[in-house]
């Protein structure tokens, strides 16, 4: 994978200069989108695929927003960082919003430094997860620096039971 260097300082000095909190520190609650996922027909990897028109997808997670459960993707391209939300039904794009300030761009930032060093898509490391541990479901993955090396947090769940994977990426 080609570097992506402009976005990548950008992460390097977010992670340096702020307390970034990724969406792994911030995950909707887990058995709260387990006991609506079953309504969700579209897989997380299906997500991944759809959102990348729109960049390289840097994490994505199903969440509950306003009482109805989407599949959010951020996404990373030469330019900006945007939030993509897909529909968990149809698999369409519903909306994709650039991310331009806060702590979502500080989340961004930081996620988009890790998958600017990966050798791996977010795709295959859900796939990895899966197959690693059989029978669950994929809720969300976000990519991240870890002592300087990108490693990538897999979110599975079964009925209420939530397991983590984490692989490194480089």
């Amino acid at each position: 994978m080609k570097h992506n260097w402009p976005l990548a300082m950008v992460g390097a000095a977010a992670l340096l200069f702020t307390g970034v909190r990724t969406w792994a520190d911030d995950q909707t609650d887990a058995a709260d989108v387990a006991s609506v996922l079953p309504g969700a027909t579209v897989s997380l990897e299906r997500g991944l695929e759809a959102s990348r028109r729109e960049g390289t997808p840097i994490s994505a997670r199903y969440e509950i927003e306003d009482g109805v459960l989407q599949l959010s993707i951020y996404t990373m391209s030469s330019d900006q960082f945007t939030e993509v939300i897909v529909d968990p039904r149809s698999g369409d794009i519903k909306q994709a919003r650039a991310i331009t300030a806060g702590q979502k761009l500080k989340a961004a930032a930081a996620e988009g430094a890790a998958m600017s060093w990966s050798t791996m898509s977010l795709e295959a490391v859900v796939g990895n997860a899966l197959r690693a541990i059989p029978g669950y479901r994929a809720i969300g993955v976000v990519a991240e620096l870890e002592t300087g090396h990108p490693i990538a947090t897999t979110t599975l769940v079964r009925g209420q039971t939530v397991r983590e994977v984490i692989e490194t990426l480089d």
